[in-house]
């Protein structure tokens, strides 16, 4: 029997799927502006009430893994509601539930593109949530490394630098990101 995503161990997903950082491809907007047009299509412009492309694809002049971030508002109502992530799952999206932590709230957060069979596709990633939850600040960390190339070089440098330690380790490299984004966020804060 075929194993799908929801059987692999975080072992799997760190062998299968390393962390792999290209140089920034200016296709990725036009990838996710087809991607945005076809959930809207399916979903419902009453149901996605914002869509943002965030992450490092969304960030010229660095480089990133290939995947397309998506931070997608709901309503709250609909956080896990079972009839919208079936329409995600039409779509070929695998649904995960993402646990509170730190400050973050619970969301829902979808996987789009991984194949077992080692076959390239594009990836996408959706983060789901209320207008409310914290992920929305990546969107202003996003904003500020968009405006500022020096401290978006900076980030560069700490990613290949993470991607170069944790290339198996998918947790690790993410955690290391952390402390920085946290700074960068302050310093929007300060201005």
């Amino acid at each position: 029997m075929q194993k799908s995503l929801y059987d692999l161990t975080k072992d799997d997903w760190n062998r299968l799927f390393p962390i792999e950082l290209v140089d920034h491809n200016p296709e990725w907007i036009a990838i996710y502006e087809k991607e945005k047009e076809l959930i809207i299509e399916k979903v419902g412009k009453d149901i996605v009430l914002r869509a943002e492309h965030f992450g490092s694809s969304s960030i010229p002049g660095i480089k990133s893994k290939p995947y397309i971030d998506m931070l997608i508002e709901i309503p709250k109502k609909l956080l896990f509601d079972e009839n919208l992530i079936e329409k995600f799952a039409h779509l070929g999206y695998s649904h995960f539930k993402v646990p509170s932590r730190e400050n973050i709230e619970e969301y829902s957060s979808f996987g789009k593109g991984y194949n077992l069979n080692g076959e390239k596709e594009q990836i996408f990633h959706i983060h789901m949530c209320p207008k409310d939850n914290v992920m929305w600040q990546q969107i202003e960390f996003r904003d500020y490394l968009i405006a500022d190339k020096k401290r978006a070089k900076e980030y560069e440098k700490l990613k290949l630098d993470l991607a170069s330690k944790y290339r198996n380790d998918r947790g690790a490299y993410v955690l290391g990101k952390g402390e920085f984004i946290k700074e960068t966020l302050n310093l929007l804060r300060e201005k």
